[in-house]
């Protein structure tokens, strides 16, 4: 008797579960709240040092944080990994889309499934997203590095280039298009020799694209790079071409990666935020969704200061730039 219930127990647990994995959710191994961070790849040091402020955010907030990401720039990538860790359980998902329509789905699907779902360093589908987490004021931000191109040209009257991470990458198409439209009226004079080309977030194709630009284009003196390895992949081109002091590049980078070449000259001058202060913001916020907490404008984060809280609540914006230059770089630690 006791062994035909017991039996009955298992087909019953054995049923439920099969139930859970076939409606895409999976029974989570414990109570603790998960966090899923998904950058838009791993292993390049910018996504290195947001990992560093994300794990230390769950270690402060006592939750399970899972920081993981392709290996390449792959939108479908990103869709299959969360599809899986859809399956497995997790409270919340906070993405950094390499193509923000090609994750609409998925996305859409883990808000259906009741996961709280942010996007972070990257804008996604706003329909599809509890809130959106900016680094900095767009507009200002693409208006500032157009500033430090002219600054660091001595003139606005001249060619410039633009590289940039990849071509689907929708913060880094909004600045360029912010200081493009800004320089329409402020620098007019300025000419964009070529559209803007894609580097897929690699330092090696940023130098040799730079490198062809330049040679197509010798009349260039200036670079706008966007993606933290573009400055850097710029700077080898003109160390190489024997330019350096002849050619501003300016964009967004780490003080850390770019300071050999904010100290030679081949890289005028490179703003961007703490990283690690963006992965711990991601997190901190993910944690406040997943209890119901009200995120509200001048709310103080710890480590983070007090954020700019708009849209009616769907956006947030971590804080003002960091501009980082010969003088300075030495003394970050990221």
């Amino acid at each position: 008797m006791k062994k035909g219930l017991y039996l009955v127990l298992v087909v019953l647990l054995m049923a439920t579960g099969t139930a859970l994995w076939a409606s895409g959710v999976q029974e989570k191994e414990s109570d603790v709240p998960t966090v899923l961070i998904m950058p838009k790849l791993i292993g390049i040091p910018y996504f290195n040092a947001s990992e560093r402020g994300a794990l230390q955010a769950g270690k402060d907030l006592g939750i399970k944080v899972i920081y993981n990401g392709p290996t390449e720039c792959d939108a479908a990538a990103q869709v299959k990994m969360i599809e899986d860790y859809i399956s497995r359980g997790v409270d919340a998902i906070a993405v950094a889309p390499n193509d923000a329509a090609a994750l609409t789905p998925v996305l859409k699907k883990a808000r259906n499934l009741g996961i709280k779902v942010l996007d972070w360093d990257t804008p996604a589908d706003r329909s599809v997203v509890d809130i959106s987490v900016h680094q900095i004021d767009d507009v200002e931000y693409g208006r500032h590095i157009w500033d430090l191109l002219v600054k660091h040209m001595g003139t606005d009257d001249a060619d410039y280039g633009i590289i940039t991470g990849g071509l689907e990458a929708a913060n880094l198409n909004a600045w360029i298009d912010y200081g493009i439209e800004y320089a329409k009226t402020k620098y007019p004079r300025l000419n964009l020799v070529t559209e803007r080309i894609p580097t897929n977030e690699k330092q090696e194709e940023a130098y040799s694209k730079s490198l062809s630009m330049l040679k197509a284009y010798p009349s260039i003196k200036g670079i706008v790079a966007m993606s933290s390895p573009a400055p850097i992949g710029a700077g080898q081109a003109i160390e190489e071409l024997g330019r350096v002091g002849k050619i501003a590049v300016v964009g967004t980078g780490l003080p850390t990666d770019s300071c050999p070449y904010l100290t030679s000259g081949a890289i005028s001058e490179v703003t961007l935020w703490n990283p690690a202060t963006l992965g711990y913001l991601a997190v901190y916020l993910a944690h406040e969704l997943i209890l119901g907490n009200e995120i509200v404008d001048g709310m103080d984060v710890p480590t983070v200061g007090k954020i700019s809280v708009r849209d009616g609540g769907s956006t947030v914006v971590m804080g003002p730039p960091e501009d980082y230059n010969k003088g300075n770089c030495a003394t970050f630690d990221f």
